[in-house]
């Protein structure tokens, strides 16, 4: 779909979390509930609201929840200060390539409660459940960095299911950045140290989000993409940073047991509960946090998907620009869940239709891309379909890449072992218009005069004047025949160019003049159809007399 221009005032580079949330309110795209709420139906009432809400009394609870800040396309150009969703893409791509370091400051507002050890209580917390299936409550929204001995800093947003008051699970079944620390600190025979920092920015959830080569500090993407340095405390109980400006944090540790631990199910991007999964457990150490700290609850699936396409947008449009191909558009579709299908328009040269789909099919999990030529509208369905119907012939334009990583969260697969990344296949379909196909094949439909002749102006009244040349007696047609006879001469012209050429004539006149010339042989076509003169080396040729 195209894109929704957004009118929100523009986010600033020292934006809260708290700030965003009032530019929301201002902007009716949140709602305060004040009234005593489950907190069984938290979940639900997101997924029905239109707008992202604020529960200010959950039921057992000292602590405010708030959902569906970025569940919608609005939302998420708000939370960016973009005016466009194709310009979070573009934000995105100014942060990777003009990284801020994280400023570290001594201070920070999720400082001013800190519990530790046994005064750790999860369950004190406000976390919502979710889907009726899922395993227990989640943490959702919470920005984890890690740091590996050789690798660095890490940060990403993963899900940790409550077990016990200070015990959770930590979801990392997809192979990534994190899971890499946590594998080697394992194989090390020790325990993982991370900061959970839950109720941040949109700008670090974006950042966090962003599957970045190793060795590149997520945290400075984030700093690029907010304009100004994301600001870091130390942790109290771990030797690691969380964001300073963050609701709450939990300084934690994936221990060492390995992926042997059964968690979820869960809600996933694919609108669909995902299986259980094997994960390493995760002790809390510490939980600290302001002292009107608001919980903050990302609402699957679309809060996760808003902000997470345009990832791929820039991965894939990386991708083409190093293969060389010139890119018009791309849409990674929310059919395809926002990360398994793109459609790409590209102003092709000879052989850059197949080029698209090799680079294109390398992205993350990408499973299945339709490249088109730069006339088809990638936000079009129908436009899409119909480029597959007439310009694809499968065993040519169609092709399967098997036995290439997948992501174990696709239903399609078969089940696989814990631990053990599954394999899959990819599929290509070139829908360019072959080399070898006259492109006339594809002029479109265009209805004559639809520059001046418009339904509501004849619905209003209007009516079209005769013309000066009426009435198609026997003179009046020969004299026309001879001069559309010297017209074609020279150029071949299409029926409709000969009725607009000669628009002084009545229409019957025009068409009993062409009438005459076939009459008398003197009419052919040439090989677009245009009429020219029989004989005449415009004249298209049978295919029998080409052999």
């Amino acid at each position: 779909m195209p894109d929704r221009t957004a009118s929100p005032s523009m986010a600033t580079a020292q934006e809260s979390f708290r700030g965003f949330l009032d530019r929301l309110r201002g902007a009716k795209e949140l709602v305060d509930i004040r009234q005593p709420v489950d907190i069984r139906h938290i979940a639900t009432l997101v997924d029905q609201s239109s707008r992202a809400l604020v529960f200010h009394d959950v039921i057992g609870y000292d602590m405010p929840v708030v959902s569906g800040i970025i569940r919608s396309r609005e939302r998420a150009i708000m939370s960016m200060g973009c005016s466009t969703y194709a310009e979070i893409e573009q934000k995105l791509q100014h942060g990777i390539d003009h990284p801020i370091p994280p400023r570290y400051v001594e201070t920070a507002p999720g400082k001013q409660v800190v519990r530790v050890g046994d005064d750790v209580d999860l369950f004190s917390l406000p976390i919502p459940m979710s889907s009726i299936y899922d395993g227990g409550p989640m943490i959702t929204a919470g920005v984890t960095i890690a740091r590996d001995p050789e690798f660095g800093i890490n940060s990403g947003i993963y899900r940790f299911m409550v077990k016990e008051k200070n015990l959770t699970g930590i979801d990392i079944v997809t192979p990534n950045n994190m899971r890499l620390f946590a594998q080697r600190a394992y194989e090390a025979g020790r325990p993982c140290p991370i900061s959970i920092s839950i109720g941040t920015h949109p700008f670090e959830i974006m950042g966090s989000g962003f599957r970045a080569p190793l060795g590149v500090d997520e945290m400075a993407v984030a700093g690029g993409i907010r304009g100004a340095p994301v600001e870091l405390a130390m942790c109290e109980t771990i030797d690691l940073p969380c964001v300073a400006d963050a609701e709450i944090v939990l300084e934690a540790e994936i221990l060492p047991t390995g992926w042997t631990r059964p968690e979820g199910r869960f809600g996933e991007f694919t609108r669909l509960m995902g299986g259980l999964h094997w994960n390493p457990l995760v002790k809390v150490k510490a939980l600290t946090m302001r002292g009107d700290a608001l919980y903050y609850a990302l609402h699957m699936p679309w809060e996760n998907t808003w902000l997470a396409a345009p990832t791929r947008y820039q991965a894939i449009r990386r991708a083409l620009k190093t293969a060389g191909v010139q890119i018009k558009d791309i849409n990674v579709t929310l059919g395809g869940c926002a990360f398994w299908h793109a459609v790409i328009s590209i102003r092709k040269q000879a052989g850059e239709g197949k080029n698209a789909l090799l680079a294109a099919l390398s992205v993350m999990d990408l499973k299945h891309v339709v490249v088109v030529d730069d006339d088809i509208d990638v936000f079009n369905p129908m436009d899409v379909e119909w480029a597959i119907a007439t310009r694809v012939q499968g065993d040519r334009d169609v092709f399967v890449i098997p036995g290439a990583r997948a992501k174990p969260l696709d239903p399609s697969l078969a089940v696989t072992p814990p631990g053990v990344v599954p394999t899959g296949a990819k599929v290509g379909i070139d829908a360019t218009i072959g080399e070898d196909i006259p492109h006339e094949r594809f002029e479109r439909i265009a209805y004559a005069y639809a520059d001046r002749a418009k339904i509501d102006d004849y619905l209003g009244g209007k009516a079209d004047p005769a013309p000066a040349e009426g009435g198609s007696t026997t003179g009046r047609v020969a004299q026309l025949a001879r001069k559309i006879f010297t017209l074609i001469e020279n150029e071949p012209q299409y029926y409709q160019e000969i009725a607009a050429h000669f628009a002084d004539y009545d229409f019957q006149t025009v068409a009993r003049a062409l009438g005459q010339l076939h009459e008398a042989e003197q009419l052919w076509q040439d090989a677009r159809g245009r009429l020219c003169l029989r004989g005449s080396r415009f004249a298209a040729q049978p295919p029998s007399a080409k052999s």
